[in-house]
């Protein structure tokens, strides 16, 4: 398997095989195009003649169903199998899942010898065997653990097949490290999410053939072009309303569509408007999925308290006047979902950001504790993968004199614009797209490094552009 990243060849682009015209895909039924690519991808894997398969996915396409089911198969089939996820927490998330659906399946959940190495969750399932120890899950049919751990197992004999899920998030390095354990393998990731990071400094490797901070997926693409790739073509999470826009400026490589049509999904709220401008937004994204209250431009202190008071305003009234929520799974006389407070999330880019937004929740006195325990806030990197109703996102940019490559990055923003399955409501102060127009690029440039696409400006513009048609000003 070594050999998946070390044949030289010409790097081309991750997921432009394969990808059909958006017309012809937007006139099939999303279910059955998603049940033709999951086919396709599973024929592939198991019988196919290569040693590995890439599947992009867009946010909520059914990535962890996928990983489940190729997981199920494979065992079914005789395979033995190795799962490498990058997070402890993704690790515990897939064992469950895996458990849940097949209680009879042997999972072996391999952990550090630190102290709660796992999510107790997991000792609920009979058939899931934890243990620090390679040697205790020998013989079991699904072994789950991070890149990390694998990096240090050293089996008599590899793996048949690996899936590596969240492959974006992996680096080129943790592949390398972890390559050897098997002979084929099925990688998983949504290629919009946010790269790899580094903790040292690597511009010494830039655009060199084996950078080690590069993605895993970009250098196994590069090195091995001629391997299938696939793409999961319908988002489950992302309405009507939102798919477009987030394929169109995040996914122009591996477009895709929303599994409900206009309208199949609603918000709405039992109390009045007041006539404020906070309620005249919220009203503007119940109706169009969408909504920015622009506040005046200033350039301001990283945790700006006005953008901050202001998104922790959006968030009491919402729950104030009682939001109800239907969707697809609803029948035609069931009832709507209240809007709670753990189904609302707010986004920053920054975690002194986050913090901010915790403190202004619970209020001065904490008044407002219990709303600030129940709503997520937390920064795009701690919410990739996660799903709620309605969030409430603080731009990146909103506020700031520069434009850095950290607050351009389009996995950044992609996250914070894809969590919701109803309705994002944007804070940010006026002058973004203007602070975009007079602010080029100083980052130096790499040979033979790859330019990022989407690329940062095109997308924060596109999804400006956008929100400018139901913009509400507060003075």
């Amino acid at each position: 398997m070594t050999a998946l990243v070390e044949q030289p060849g010409s790097p081309r682009r991750a997921g432009s095989a394969g990808a059909a015209a958006p017309d012809a895909e937007g006139a099939a039924d999303p279910g059955r195009a998603a049940a033709a690519a999951t086919e396709a991808i599973l024929a592939d894997t198991l019988g196919g003649a290569h040693r590995g398969v890439v599947v992009n996915s867009p946010p909520g396409a059914g990535k962890s169903t996928l990983v489940v089911r190729a997981a199920r198969e494979l065992a079914a089939a005789g395979h033995p199998l190795m799962v490498v996820a990058q997070t402890n927490a993704q690790v515990d998330d897939l064992v469950d899942r895996l458990a849940t659906a097949d209680p009879e399946l042997p999972v072996g959940r391999l952990h550090s010898s630190e102290p709660r190495p796992y999510d107790p969750m997991l000792d609920r399932h009979p058939s899931v065997r934890p243990s620090a120890k390679p040697a205790d899950l020998a013989g079991l049919e699904v072994v789950v653990s991070t890149a990390a751990k694998w990096a240090w197992v050293a089996p008599e004999q590899p793996w048949r097949y690996a899936i590596v899920d969240e492959a974006y998030q992996m680096r080129s390095d943790a592949l390398l490290a972890v390559a050897g354990l098997f002979e084929r393998a099925l990688f998983v990731g949504d290629p919009g999410q946010l790269d790899p990071f580094s903790q040292v400094g690597v511009e010494q490797w830039a655009g060199q053939a084996h950078d080690p901070s590069a993605g895993a997926v970009g250098t196994l693409l590069a090195h091995n072009p001629g391997l299938p790739q696939h793409r999961l073509p319908v988002s489950w999470r992302l309405p009507a309303s939102a798919a477009a826009l987030v394929s169109d400026a995040f996914y122009p490589y591996t477009p895709f569509r929303s599994g409900t049509g206009p309208g199949e999904r609603q918000l709405a709220f039992t109390e009045p408007a007041d006539g404020s401008p906070l309620d005249a937004v919220l009203d503007e994204a119940a109706g169009a999925g969408w909504g920015l209250l622009e506040l005046p431009a200033a350039r301001t202190p990283r945790t700006d308290p006005e953008a901050v008071a202001a998104v922790a305003r959006l968030v009491h009234r919402m729950l104030e006047r009682e939001g109800r929520t239907r969707g697809e799974k609803h029948g035609d006389g069931d009832p709507s979902s209240p809007l709670s407070a753990d189904r609302i999330a707010v986004g920053t880019a920054h975690r002194d950001q986050a913090a901010a937004v915790r403190a202004a929740l619970a209020g001065p006195e904490g008044a407002g504790g219990d709303v600030a325990a129940r709503v997520t806030v937390d920064t795009a990197n701690r919410l990739q993968g996660r799903e709620f109703d309605v969030t409430v996102v603080l731009h990146p940019l909103s506020g700031r004199p520069d434009a850095t490559d950290f607050h351009l990055e389009t996995g950044r923003l992609c996250v914070l614009a894809s969590r919701h399955r109803h309705a994002c409501v944007v804070v940010c102060r006026a002058g973004v797209s203007e602070l975009l127009d007079d602010h080029p690029a100083t980052e130096p440039v790499q040979l033979g490094a790859a330019a990022p696409a989407p690329d940062g400006w095109e997308a924060h513009q596109a999804v400006l552009a956008h929100l400018a048609g139901h913009r509400v000003r507060e003075e």
